[in-house]
């Protein structure tokens, strides 16, 4: 079985900024780390290697080089091979042009018999590169998945979180599953994978290896752009209810009444 993970590298929470004239993450001099719930997708494809030693696991990320450093951290915990999708031509994409480029290196990678991601990233928060890949790849595909379990005869049973409860599916493969944090704690890198890590070679492909045309990629090929990032401005007429328990019911009372708010 061959898996392909998919992961991003972000700007650590604590240290985001916006660029104020390209309404854009500022990712030069932040820290950067792997897509919290992309190590999720990484532990659930390492528990199915693990029950299964003829599983390979192969992670894959979209970013500027320095996202090498990302791949070689899934390598030290135990993943196969990694590869680099960096190209100028790759910058500025929204989910489509991002999901269009994942996919054509699934298909350069060949025989993939499962896709695992994260359920989404913490920078852009839309959930839509997974299923948007299997739409591109015509698979199917599960969202918010916490067990995976393989079948015989080329089958997958997957247990999914929902608002409403759980649901069990069985999907044929190849197929596309985002995973959440129930599916496993990450286990950390070992020192015998740290040491495969550094020495390891990670190709780098960029449009022309995927055989894209550039102007269907990165900001030419996407279809949305933030066009304004702002902070909501600051409510006023802010009012501070002081003293006892049942003076300050008093108060707010007559404020809500004074506001006319229906049934008082």
């Amino acid at each position: 079985m061959h898996i392909a993970v998919c992961i991003k590298q972000v700007p650590d929470a604590k240290n985001v900024r916006i660029d104020p004239n390209t309404n854009t993450l500022v990712r030069q001099g932040v820290e950067s780390i792997i897509n919290p719930f992309d190590l999720f997708a990484v532990e659930a494809a390492l528990k199915i290697k693990d029950a299964d030693g003829t599983t390979r696991v192969t992670v894959m990320t979209m970013g500027p080089p320095q996202a090498d450093e990302a791949l070689r951290e899934t390598l030290s915990r135990g993943v196969d091979d990694a590869v680099l999708l960096s190209d100028r031509a790759f910058a500025g994409a929204d989910t489509w042009a991002t999901s269009t480029t994942l996919a054509a290196a699934v298909r350069k990678l060949g025989s993939v018999d499962l896709i695992i991601c994260g359920k989404q990233a913490v920078d852009g928060d839309t959930a839509q590169v997974g299923p948007e890949m299997a739409t591109l790849l015509d698979i199917p595909y599960a969202t918010f998945v916490k067990k995976i379990e393989i079948l015989d005869g080329g089958h997958l049973k997957v247990t999914r979180q929902t608002d409403e409860g759980v649901e069990v599916w069985k999907l044929p493969s190849p197929a596309l599953l985002t995973v959440i944090k129930e599916v496993g704690e990450p286990r950390l890198p070992s020192l015998r994978h740290k040491m495969r890590a550094k020495k390891a070679e990670v190709p780098v492909w960029g449009a022309a290896a995927l055989g894209l045309d550039p102007e269907k990629v990165g900001l030419l090929g996407s279809y949305t752009q933030v066009v304004r990032v702002f902070s909501p401005p600051r409510r006023g007429n802010r009012v501070m209810i002081e003293g006892a328990l049942d003076e300050q019911v008093e108060q707010l009372y007559g404020y809500l009444k004074e506001a006319k708010v229906p049934g008082l």
